[in-house]
């Protein structure tokens, strides 16, 4: 892995180094397929859009790179992100989220469910549908908060600049969507 700054493998990409966006590809895939994976059903389906997300980061890198100057860095990783957001919502709206289970992995489930008890597993999966709930059901800016702190590890100030608003109010709707959700779990519960 290069210890070189977005911003420099950037720059190295438009001056015709291939392996510049290899890079940048290493460095930040898990943070895209952790976002993939909060609109997908599978993990396959996480690590496609991944890949369709760079595809489409590839084909746009070069218009985008070459607005930026060396006083004015690239701010890679919150366009990459912004990108795959994009695709994400665009899947989720598809009604691609809700594919039919797979055979098999019910039977695991199933499985899973006899070795730890029908009564822990009842309520692992009913949390879970709770939760689940509560987070399709917050506004669509703290729902899009949420994700970018808990499934993508973003900093406020990346989250800020990522949805195009300040970083106070990246951290006001993450308070939000928290008190939020706790309330309706804990509504749901009871």
């Amino acid at each position: 892995m290069s210890a070189l700054s977005d911003e420099a493998l950037c720059g190295a990409f438009l001056a015709g180094d291939a392996t510049a966006f290899g890079q940048l590809f290493e460095r930040h895939r898990g943070l895209v397929f952790s976002l993939m994976r909060r609109y997908t059903v599978s993990a396959e389906d996480a690590a496609d859009l991944t890949q369709q997300a760079f595809l489409r980061a590839l084909e746009a890198s070069r218009r985008v790179f070459a607005r930026f100057t060396p006083t004015t860095p690239t701010p890679f990783r919150s366009w990459l992100v912004r990108v795959a957001l994009n695709l994400a919502k665009n899947h989720a709206r598809q009604g691609l989220r809700w594919r039919p289970v797979l055979v098999e992995s019910v039977t695991d489930d199933l499985a899973a469910d006899l070795s730890e008890g029908a009564d822990a597993s009842l309520e692992r999966t009913q949390q879970g549908q709770r939760v689940r709930q509560a987070v399709l059901a917050l506004p669509r800016r703290q729902r899009e908060v949420l994700t970018l702190r808990v499934d993508g590890g973003l900093p406020f100030k990346d989250i800020a600049e990522t949805l195009g608003i300040t970083e106070n109010n990246a951290k006001v709707q993450f308070h939000h969507a928290v008190k939020r959700l706790k309330a309706d779990v804990a509504e749901e519960t009871q």
